[in-house]
């Protein structure tokens, strides 16, 4: 009887620790990562430069470019920029999510591989096989190869605004709700659903809902981090953002293509999107724990918490299948016109509290 095995693309190298760009140059030397030290380092034209500056005496070597915008239009001249100026071991990522997304489009564009620095932890885009850019039409997705390495530095994540900590914890909790919504299209639809990438989001999720620490903590910080990984590799292994992305992301996008301009941070809706999901799905009791963990950490539970309206929140859940066509969840499964949204809402409310 054959033993039948599969290959999980993941990192060669996942480091979270405090500290640890101190030890950025002994890491990027590894000999799988970069064996001649030409290293394409991409950075923002703005606190970028800072890190240039840190890093840059140790690295002569490498190239430093400050193309990655967080747009489509960014990402392509920073592969054409890296592609004219030399032959490289790899990209380097080296900032928040928008410059690490950059980075993995530019890097899969001229066919290296990508390591990425994190300095906060807003999002599962750390990991995952997906580059999220702006683009004429608003936003998009690409698919991309994973990183061949993550670091993160808690020192530095400590640093940085706490409410990208924060949006981190919105976009981790939610994968509650994105696998309920899989396994609904499963029993709905008949959609084959990957055990294990629903068994990794699911089980990362559960270990920042359940975990007592706060965004001061570091022993908190590496859960958080650990499962933003995971969660970026639960994608890798489903072959699409299934495990990661159901009515919750579907809200998330609706709040940014609705009201570009007033959206809040993607984690924040992301969390928010995903209690209000589980609620319509029936599980108050799951709702409940998700929307105290939410509000223990400082994030929004209720639309006029990041500014928005009763009849505004129910006109980007009215929109919110639309933007991704195809994909089945609990908004597409109850298929709510106007009122009926505005009535669930207000038994939300009743059920969640203000």
């Amino acid at each position: 009887m054959p033993v039948l095995t599969r290959l999980i693309p993941s990192p060669v190298v996942v480091d979270i620790r405090p500290k640890a760009l101190d030890d950025l140059a002994t890491i990027l030397s590894d000999q799988r990562i970069a064996p001649s030290g030409r290293l394409a380092f991409a950075i923002s034209g703005g606190s970028g430069r800072v890190l240039r500056e840190r890093f840059a005496p140790a690295f002569p070597r490498a190239d430093w470019f400050e193309d990655a915008d967080g747009t489509i239009d960014g990402a392509v001249k920073l592969a054409d920029s890296i592609k004219k100026a030399g032959r490289y071991d790899a990209v380097i990522g080296l900032g928040g999510g928008k410059i690490i997304d950059c980075a993995k489009y530019a890097a899969a564009r001229v066919g290296l591989p990508l390591v990425a620095v994190a300095t906060n932890l807003a999002n599962d885009g750390l990991c995952s096989p997906v580059a999220t850019l702006d683009n004429d039409a608003g936003r998009g997705s690409y698919g991309v190869p994973n990183p061949i390495g993550i670091i993160i530095d808690l020192d530095v994540i400590r640093a940085a605004p706490p409410k990208f900590v924060r949006a981190g914890i919105g976009d981790v909790i939610c994968k509650i709700s994105a696998v309920a919504d899989w396994e609904l299209s499963h029993r709905e639809n008949g959609e084959q659903i990957d055990g294990l990438a629903a068994a990794m989001a699911r089980q990362a999720a559960e270990a920042v809902l359940r975990h007592p620490g706060g965004v001061n903590d570091d022993r908190f910080l590496t859960t958080l981090a650990e499962s933003l990984v995971l969660c970026g590799i639960s994608m890798s292994v489903a072959g699409d953002s299934r495990p990661a992305s159901g009515a919750c992301h579907e809200i998330s996008h609706a709040f940014d293509l609705t009201f570009p301009k007033r959206a809040a941070l993607h984690g924040e809706q992301c969390g928010l999107g995903g209690v209000f999901a589980t609620f319509l799905r029936g599980d108050r009791e799951t709702a409940g724990r998700m929307a105290d963990v939410l509000r223990r950490h400082g994030l929004p539970v209720l639309p006029d918490d990041i500014g928005f309206s009763v009849d505004e929140f129910v006109k980007v859940v009215e929109f919110a299948p639309q933007t991704r066509p195809g994909r089945y969840t609990i908004l597409e499964h109850l298929d709510l016109k106007t009122n009926q949204i505005k009535d669930a809402y207000a038994d939300y409310v009743k059920a969640i509290g203000s």
